[in-house]
């Protein structure tokens, strides 16, 4: 169990406040004072923000903390038939930021699919299309050469996708997370439950084929994402569990060959998810990294 509080998943629902994007009823969440530095909060696939809730209450004191649940994802609306794409969930990002009136430079914490939106937003950043004062990413599929997709996954895109998203399940989930969490740090029945209540909103499954074309769109997007990351002048740190399967030791040591004076932390023995498995951890590491960033001005 985390050292930290974390958020009921019903209490969470209850904080989430709503805007419009695109014609898409959308929920996103925000804490902290509204004139701190403001921190955008990036999820992953398959699943929404509440993944950010141990960490939220702790980041909150420091920065403006900010979330949404992109298009096809938790609470937000699910489209059937709808086009998804990467580069949509970055301008939902950037609308969300404009909606709440945000100016200043933004620091970006991501996971997973949210890691693609964040390479997006650095390549903007050096378009001077957004400002961003950091990226931090957790496990996800920076590189597509060394993205290890699970079983459920690769079905997903095959011509039966459509098929295999509307059998998912609770019991698929847990067996596909079993794989991806470290061994010590699974998570808990109630956890799965809560998971699992974000991924079967407004039909979910029904769409998980359409959301998974972000991986061949990674592999669109990959010169583009990696010379943004390549470029400097935004400080980046990867903060990766290393026993992942998907995205773990291994991912690192290619952000390492190709990211000149990389900065990663491996956390020994923590699968996919380290903001759930570690969150004190991640949190440690976030911190000393900003902190860091302040000390270097």
């Amino acid at each position: 169990m985390s050292a930290l509080p974390g958020i009921g998943l019903a209490q969470w629902r209850s904080q989430g406040l709503s805007f419009t994007f695109q014609g898409h009823a959308m929920r996103y969440w925000v804490a902290g004072d509204e004139h701190a530095e403001p921190l955008l909060l990036i999820h992953g696939f398959p699943t929404a923000s509440w993944d950010w809730h141990y960490l939220w209450a702790s980041l909150a004191t420091r920065y403006r903390v900010i979330a949404c649940d992109m298009l096809g994802f938790g609470d937000s609306a699910k489209p059937r038939g709808h086009a998804y794409s990467l580069l949509e969930q970055a301008d939902l990002q950037q609308a969300l930021l404009s909606h709440l009136g945000v100016s200043a430079p933004v620091h970006v914490l991501a996971h997973d699919y949210g890691d693609s939106v964040a390479q997006e937003l650095l390549a903007r950043h050096h378009e001077q299309r957004i400002t961003l004062g950091s990226c931090v990413f957790l496990n996800g599929g920076l590189f597509p050469e060394t993205h290890r997709p699970v079983l459920v996954q690769k079905m997903l895109l095959s011509p039966v996708g459509a098929l295999i998203g509307r059998l998912f399940s609770r019991k698929k989930l847990a067996e596909s997370f079993a794989k991806v969490f470290g061994p010590q740090t699974q998570p808990s029945e109630g956890e799965l439950d809560d998971f699992w209540s974000l991924i079967a909103k407004n039909n979910g499954p029904a769409v998980m084929h359409r959301l998974i074309r972000y991986m061949p769109e990674r592999r669109v997007q990959r010169e583009r994402w990696v010379s943004a990351m390549q470029q400097g002048g935004v400080a980046l740190r990867v903060i990766d569990g290393a026993a992942d399967p998907i995205s773990g030791a291994h991912m690192v040591a290619r952000y390492r060959e190709l990211i000149a004076n990389a900065d990663t932390v491996l956390l020994a023995s923590i699968g996919h998810y380290p903001q759930t498995e570690a969150p004190e951890q991640v949190l440690q590491h976030y911190l000393a990294f900003r902190q860091a960033l302040v000390a270097a001005l």
